[in-house]
């Protein structure tokens, strides 16, 4: 994934999915093992998902929808 310049409004669809399901940042952090505001800056674009993690946010809480759906960037 890269990263966003700054202005840049697109969102990663699986953002859209986590306010579709209640799914929180902090449900993600636990998951991942991770600071709350690591996933933020994630989602938000400023450092990446690694593919691991990719794996790991779609198989826990999105096994229905497709990887490249998840964390394709969208306007």
């Amino acid at each position: 994934m890269q990263m966003r310049k700054r202005g840049d409004k697109s969102v990663l669809e699986f953002k859209k999915e986590m306010e579709r399901n209640g799914v929180t940042i902090d449900d993600i952090s636990k998951s991942l093992d991770v600071h709350r505001n690591t996933v933020s800056n994630k989602i938000n674009g400023v450092t990446a998902f690694s593919i691991e993690e990719g794996i790991k946010i779609r198989n826990t809480f999105f096994d229905y929808a497709d990887f490249q759906y998840l964390f394709k960037k969208t306007a």
